[in-house]
């Protein structure tokens, strides 16, 4: 007899316990997909919040790229006196403070990007340098020439590290 009543406790309890197993995975699985719709739904909305932040962060690093550009920056930058050391010195000064002043920008964009940007003010600054060393150069005038000659050379660091950051915002647009 107790036999009888186990094996029917059983036909009982069995079919709650299937029924609460198939209710727990229903809940588990319902849970979960919540879940991952919140946060979906938290990331577009930071992804609204963030793409003008990013875009701003482009278009600022854009312009610090053209206005490091040393045929830009030579016609808005015009020498204080005919010694070429003092005008190397401005140019280089005028290429920092601008590359100062975008700091903050390295934290919107990719790190490859930004290491493209501070190469391209290295590469400026050095030829810049380059160029004041030659016993060629007498005066700040010859080494705005020079500076321009060398520039027809090839391409410009800050053409090739906009050319980048061009192709960076193509690709999350």
């Amino acid at each position: 007899m107790n036999t009888d009543k186990i094996i029917e406790l059983a036909f009982y309890t069995l079919p709650a316990l299937i029924t609460g197993a198939v209710a727990y995975y229903s809940f588990q699985t319902f849970t979960e997909s919540e879940e991952k719709r919140r946060r979906f739904n938290l990331l577009k909305e930071n992804q609204k919040q963030a793409l003008p932040l990013k875009l701003q962060a482009y278009e600022r690093l854009a312009l610090l790229l053209e206005r490091i550009n040393p045929a830009k920056l030579l016609i808005r930058v015009a020498p204080l006196s005919d010694d070429k050391v003092q005008y190397q010195h401005l140019l280089i000064q005028h290429i920092e403070q601008e590359y100062e002043h975008n700091l903050t920008q390295q934290i919107y964009v990719s790190d490859e990007c930004w290491l493209m940007i501070s190469s391209a003010k290295n590469t400026i600054i050095q030829n810049i340098r380059k160029t004041t060393m030659s016993v060629e150069i007498a005066n700040s005038d010859k080494l705005r020439e020079a500076i321009l000659s060398n520039l027809f050379e090839g391409e410009s660091a800050t053409n090739i590290a906009l050319s980048y950051l061009k192709t960076e915002v193509k690709e999350f647009l």
